[in-house]
């Protein structure tokens, strides 16, 4: 499965019902570029260099790895903080 039909899966696309909780309408690209230097959350990952196929390679990177990389590339102290506020945003829609 390519990273595309993964995040499809994620937003829902290929699903009746969309999950507005998903890694990809979490971190859609205005938040990734209000928040990072990368214009999507697939080009974070590529410039991380996390070799992501599936849902468990995401929760199977070390949170210690994935928190320096959220730390250089965004203006989160750690993951938990990213995700956090993603959630916050996602409730206001």
């Amino acid at each position: 499965m390519s990273l595309d039909d993964l995040l499809k899966d994620l937003q829902g696309q290929k699903t009746v019902q969309e999950d507005p909780h998903s890694l990809s309408n979490l971190f859609h690209d205005s938040f990734m570029s209000k928040y990072s230097g990368s214009k999507s959350f697939e080009a974070f990952l590529e410039k991380g260099n996390f070799q992501v196929t599936s849902l468990d390679d995401i929760s199977n990177i070390p949170d210690e790895l994935f928190d320096r990389h959220v730390q250089r590339e965004t203006k989160f102290a750690d993951w938990k903080s990213m995700l956090d506020q993603a959630r916050r945003e996602s409730e206001v829609k």
